[in-house]
C-alpha cells in the first residue's frame, strides 16, 4: 500500500519516488494499492509536479494482481480527471465508486495453490470523502457474490458508514498527523473524528480499518516521530495466521 505520495513536497521529488517504487518491488507484493494524493497543493517550499511523470514512475511497480488506485482530495483539487487519465494511461486501474473481482487462482506466479488458489476477493474503491463524491452503495453495487471485500479509499472518515460486509478498509489522508508528541499525541489530524482514525489498525464492532501514514507532506514540511512508510499488509481468513505483520 502506497498513499499520500505528494510528489513535489520538500525532499520528495521524482528521484525519491523512484526509490520508493524500488523498495516496494523488493517486497514482492501480490498486489499494490495506491490510495490517493499523488500531487501537492499549497505546501510551504513545495514545487508542483505534473501527474504524468508521477504516473510514469508508478508504472514501474510490479505485482501479479496488478496496481490499483483511488484518488485523494489533492488530486481532485488539482485536476482529478487528469490524474486519473495519467494513471490509466500507464495501466494502473482507478476505482472510484467501483469494484473489481480479483482472483489469485488465475495467476500462476503466486505460488502454493493450497494457500492462495481459492483466495478470490472483491476490491472496492470508494471516492474521496471530502471532494470526490463518495458513494458507498455505488461502489458496492458491482459485487455479485459472497467473496470477501477489501475496500480502499483516501479518507478514513467513511469507515463508520461501511456495512459489516466489508472485511477491511484501507485509507491514508491523515499522514498520521505528521507530528506525534509524547503524552500529547497528534495535535492536528485532518479528520472529523480527531485522532480516532489517525494511523494504524483500528477495529470497531468487528470491522477493520488500516490507515497508513503515507510518504509525503502537506501544509508544512515537517514530520516528527511519524516517519514516512510503505505499508505491507498480510491478509488471511479469520482464525488462520492473518495476525502476522
Amino acid at each position: 500500500m502506497l498513499t499520500d505520495l505528494h510528489v513535489g513536497s520538500p525532499f520528495n521529488d521524482l528521484a525519491r519516488l523512484r526509490r520508493i517504487v524500488a523498495t516496494t518491488n523488493e517486497a514482492r507484493p501480490d498486489i499494490v494499492l495506491v490510495t490517493g494524493d499523488l500531487v501537492i497543493l499549497g505546501i510551504v517550499g513545495g514545487t508542483f509536479v505534473e501527474p504524468e511523470p508521477i504516473a510514469a514512475e508508478l508504472a514501474r511497480l510490479a505485482a501479479p494482481l496488478g496496481v490499483w488506485a483511488t484518488l485523494g482530495n489533492h488530486d481532485w483539487w488539482r485536476d482529478g480527471r487528469r490524474v486519473r487519465r495519467a494513471l490509466e494511461a500507464v495501466g494502473i486501474r482507478v476505482l472510484d465508486n467501483d469494484a473489481a473481482r480479483v482472483t489469485p487462482r488465475e495467476t500462476t506466479s503466486l505460488g502454493d495453490p493450497e494457500t492462495r488458489g481459492d483466495a478470490a476477493f472483491w476490491l472496492v474503491g470508494i471516492a474521496d470523502f471530502w471532494v470526490g463524491g463518495y458513494d458507498v452503495a455505488a461502489a458496492l453495487a458491482p459485487v455479485t457474490d459472497d467473496a470477501p471485500i477489501v475496500a480502499m479509499t483516501h479518507n478514513p472518515d467513511i469507515f463508520p458508514e461501511l456495512p459489516s460486509r466489508v472485511a477491511l478498509l484501507i485509507a491514508g489522508h491523515t499522514h498520521g498527523g505528521q507530528v506525534w508528541l509524547p503524552l500529547v499525541g497528534r495535535p492536528i489530524v485532518p479528520s472529523v473524528y480527531g485522532q480516532r482514525y489517525a494511523a494504524g489498525s483500528v477495529v470497531e464492532n468487528g470491522r477493520r480499518l488500516f490507515v497508513a501514514t503515507g510518504v509525503g507532506m502537506s501544509i508544512l514540511p515537517v514530520r516528527f516521530l511519524v516517519p514516512p512508510e510503505v505499508s505491507i499488509l498480510v491478509l488471511g481468513a479469520p482464525g488462520d495466521q492473518a495476525e502476522r505483520r
